[in-house]
């Protein structure tokens, strides 16, 4: 594959690692520009590459780390922008505690997209210390996150996100806009935890309910909930009779509180 040279020296974009280097300045700052910063108290940059994103994170005067697990990217990091050396963390982002940082957490980055989707589930997972997310994405897996009720592409991500996230689509990219250029266009999104990020039921039930129930989302959910054993009397719950992607978070909860009071067994 072809290096390719910024500054003092070589980074090779490695398909493993999912790497497309940002190659413009300007998007870069409209990206990191998307960051609340004034209500967070440490920013986590994740797979900063060789710092497109990363020389504009610098001047918001935050708390700042740089998580990296590309050799290469981090030697380049450390020689063009010394600063922020002893804040590189050489680790699987997909690993970290962020409940050692300093909350609330801001986090950001070009992402791999072949790990697009776990960052989100960590954030979700984390959602007590992460109050920010903005983020890009392969365009289509962006534009489904921040989907809504009765569409084709409205689905488990869609749901579970918007449950403790308000999701904001911000901007679609071409390929050409990367090096290398990746095959699909890609989408930058924004989600902002909601005042209150705790659902009125029982959250480990609903997330079950929403993977169930979108698994045969051509289903009514009379039938794709069957491994639930609802009781007839149940069943006849006019929500029953719709389909997975007419739901909204709030229809969810609703749902989930309907079988959990029902005491069923699972």
């Amino acid at each position: 594959m072809k290096k390719y040279k910024l500054k003092n020296s070589l980074v090779k974009p490695k398909k493993k690692l999912g790497q497309h280097f940002l190659n413009s300045s300007e998007i870069a700052k409209k990206i990191v520009d998307c960051i609340n910063y004034q209500n967070i108290d440490s920013i986590i940059e994740v797979g900063p590459g060789m710092g497109i994103l990363t020389q504009h994170i610098i001047n918001l005067n935050k708390r700042a780390y740089f998580v990296e697990i590309d050799n290469e990217s981090v030697e380049y990091l450390k020689e063009n922008y010394p600063i922020i050396k002893d804040s590189i963390i050489e680790e699987d982002f997909l690993k970290l505690e962020l409940s050692d940082f300093k909350s609330p957490i801001g986090i950001i980055g070009n992402f791999p997209y072949n790990i697009s989707s776990q960052i989100i589930f960590k954030a979700i997972e984390n959602r007590n210390v992460v109050h920010t997310v903005v983020g890009m994405f392969q365009l289509e897996v962006a534009k489904r996150i921040c989907e809504t009720p009765g569409s084709k592409t409205y689905g488990i991500l869609s749901v579970l996100v918007q449950a403790f996230y308000n999701a904001e689509f911000i901007l679609s990219l071409d390929p050409l806009q990367f090096t290398p250029p990746p095959k699909v266009n890609s989408g930058v999104i924004r989600l902002t935890r909601k005042i209150k990020p705790t659902l009125n039921c029982d959250e480990i039930l609903f997330f079950k309910i929403v993977k169930t129930s979108f698994q045969q989302r051509r289903k009514t959910l009379r039938n794709s909930l069957k491994v639930f054993n609802l009781s007839d009397n149940i069943k006849e719950d006019v929500i029953f009779g719709r389909r997975p992607e007419t739901l909204s978070v709030d229809d969810f909860v609703h749902l989930t509180n309907i079988i959990a009071n029902g005491n069923i067994s699972t």
